[in-house]
């Protein structure tokens, strides 16, 4: 039974100035409950244009969308969103962002703040507590942007390139505990990117996109053990990496005007 539902979705962008831009046309896509999903297309292909119109965050013009069976008209607590480069509140510690959140639904202020210290500890932060995003390093920052969004129990999670901005290393281990916090807290994952490894390490099911205008070529079944420490290194990851990128490398390459690097 699928829990989000997107029919024949079209979206145009209109510029204050210039043309309109189609950024997606005719795009139908089910996902399950508790489902790790990946977004993989290249740039400019309307990855994040979509899972924005799925948190209600752009209007739907043609085609619908439902959660659940109800019609996605706008942001709902339903929906939590991790975004690329973090969107802390700069002015707020780590504590005071995850409690954000909470204070907006109303919840007293006990159980708000051990809900808080749950998920900073969730997140590998504890001891960090009162420290100001200025003094965090990417990769810490991006924990407490996840600890934010856990701590208002959002049943879908949606994660716009969550590790783009940060170094291979710190992004491997970002992945990592990604995967330890759904295991943890299952919900249900919409994951843009427009890495091809990240999108079989992480998901269960990968959605090729096209270029632009968006289109979902294929659905890919993943099928991997992520449990598997050596799944990285393994023939089957390769195989199946191989796969996505033989279904990604044109649509690249006509991202890019028919220019191969």
């Amino acid at each position: 039974m699928s829990e989000i539902v997107v029919e024949g979705v079209r979206h145009m962008y209109t510029p204050p100035r210039g043309k309109p831009v189609l950024a997606l046309d005719d795009v139908s896509l089910d996902i399950r409950p508790r489902e790790f999903i990946a977004l993989l297309g290249p740039s400019g292909c309307g990855k994040s244009t979509l899972l924005y119109l799925i948190g209600g965050f752009l209007p739907v013009e043609t085609g619908s969308i439902s959660v659940n069976g109800k019609k996605v008209t706008a942001p709902g607590p339903d929906r939590g969103i991790v975004f690329q480069h973090f969107a802390l509140f700069p002015w707020k510690t780590v504590r005071q962002n995850v409690l954000y959140g909470l204070e907006r639904q109303g919840m007293a202020k006990a159980e708000r703040e051990a809900r808080a210290r749950g998920f900073i500890d969730m997140v590998g932060l504890t001891g960090f507590e009162d420290s100001w995003p200025s003094q965090l390093s990417g990769g810490m920052k991006q924990r407490a942007a996840i600890a934010r969004t856990l701590a208002i129990d959002p049943q879908i999670l949606l994660m716009d390139e969550p590790f783009g901005a940060l170094d291979a290393q710190t992004r491997h281990l970002m992945q990592d505990e990604l995967l330890g916090i759904w295991r943890r807290s299952p919900k249900t994952v919409i994951f843009v990117t427009h890495d091809v490894q990240e999108a079989v390490y992480l998901a269960d099911r990968v959605a090729v996109m096209s270029a632009r205008p968006g289109k979902i070529m294929k659905i890919v079944d993943i099928g991997l053990d992520k449990s598997d420490p050596h799944l990285l290194r393994s023939k089957a990851f390769a195989d199946k990496s191989d796969e996505l990128w033989g279904l990604v490398r044109d649509e690249a390459i006509k991202a890019q005007g028919g220019k191969v690097a």
